[in-house]
């Protein structure tokens, strides 16, 4: 942090030693991907950057589609069943539709592989605790997007959390606002069950603000429907391009502007808006309030900067030097994370756990809303442990 002043004297708890000596060679760990929509070229891309992961099989329910990606990425074009077959693949990405997560998912620990999953976990939490509990009674591990909080700049905010920079964490705000994604191909996909803003780009936020200060307590939200229909752009997308014509009403099927306050158990308060009815903001992503400063956090969305801090004593804000790398798009950083944790017994940081408590948290801003109180949570989750400094492009553990 050679551009800001020197850290207050109080220090984070030294990182825990890894897993396995310094110099071990991880095994390159296969995997499969099921759902080849408009996500799984990034993750297609993304997961050539790590060595301990390889794509070696696609699966989707339009074949065309897989066959595609075969002939783009070099993968085997395959059905579900012959995907979840291949003994040689350990790991299962599952980037279909949100409504069939859990389905997948419980596929895929039902084969004996372990199930990762694009965000977010799941859209019910009974299926999602199904999820839970098939993954524990068959000692195999789910993992879930995001993964962007181990990018550079969140992990760099973490750090300086960690390190005291701006105190005591008080209190946080989460703004994600926009009209939404109206007038795109697949914009009834995200105006239907399971999307809509805050289980769509929710997780996000919430997952930064569960790595931020650790497991929430409670949420206490109010949240409504802008209205009742949105009107489809002139394009219209491969999957809906036989249920919906140019400029149709399609319905929204979930609340659209959703503001509330997470009460996390170290007492710090974050609150939360996700919006698909704002035309423009002027909000930052995140903000975190402490005893002695400001942490302007960059987009959780991405994986880079800018951070900023504005601290007691000082009269304007300073861009920090990012301390981690991957700060360009890197998902599949979480797959490879899980990747290495198979091979050294520790918890990888992108668990079931913090996934499945991150869907509580969210889905407890409608119920907040509906029952007109304050929800306390029954899921908790352990603060995922920060990346290791000095990486090098490639690993996600030295």
């Amino acid at each position: 942090m050679a551009a800001v002043k020197k850290a207050p004297a109080k220090k984070a708890a030294a990182p825990k030693k890894p897993a396995v000596p310094p110099g071990k060679k991880f095994r390159k760990v296969k995997m499969g991907i099921i759902g080849c929509g408009m996500i799984s070229d990034t993750y297609f891309q993304a997961s050539k950057k790590f060595n301990v992961i390889e794509v070696v099989a696609c699966s989707d329910i339009i074949p065309e589609r897989a066959k595609k990606k075969e002939e783009m990425y070099g993968c085997k074009a395959m059905t579900n069943e012959e995907l979840l077959a291949r003994k040689d693949i350990e790991i299962v990405l599952n980037l279909t539709p949100p409504q069939v997560h859990s389905r997948i998912a419980m596929d895929t620990l039902n084969a004996g592989k372990h199930a990762y999953s694009e965000k977010p976990f799941g859209v019910d939490e009974a299926d999602a605790a199904k999820v839970m509990a098939l993954a524990k009674k068959k000692g195999l591990r789910v993992g879930c997007a995001p993964d962007t909080f181990l990018g550079g700049g969140i992990q760099t905010c973490r750090k300086m959390l960690d390190d005291g920079w701006i105190g005591k964490p008080i209190a946080a705000t989460a703004m994600v606002l926009g009209r939404g994604p109206e007038k795109w191909g697949q914009a009834p996909f995200f105006y239907d069950y399971g999307a809509g803003p805050m289980l769509d780009l929710g997780p996000y936020y919430v997952t930064a603000l569960v790595n931020f200060f650790g497991p929430a307590k409670s949420v206490t939200a109010i949240t409504k429907k802008g209205s009742k229909f949105r009107t489809l752009g002139a394009e219209v997308g491969e999957t809906y391009k036989d249920i919906y014509k140019p400029f149709d009403r399609y319905p929204v099927t979930v609340t659209t502007h959703l503001t509330g306050v997470i009460e996390f158990q170290n007492g710090v308060l974050a609150t939360v808006i996700a919006s698909f009815e704002a035309y423009a903001h002027n909000h930052p992503p995140i903000e975190i309030y402490g005893d002695e400063g400001t942490l302007l956090v960059p987009d959780p969305n991405t994986f880079g900067g800018p951070v900023k801090v504005f601290r007691h004593g000082e009269n304007k804000w300073i861009e920090a030097p990012l301390s981690h790398i991957y700060t360009e798009n890197s998902r599949s950083i979480g797959a490879a994370d899980m990747a290495i944790a198979l091979q050294t017994g520790r918890k990888h940081r992108c668990n079931g756990d913090l996934a499945n408590h991150v869907l509580e948290i969210m889905l407890a801003f409608d119920k907040s809303s509906k029952l007109g109180r304050k929800v306390d949570l029954k899921t908790t989750c352990e603060r995922p442990e920060p990346l290791q400094l000095g990486l090098e492009h490639g690993e996600v553990e030295k």
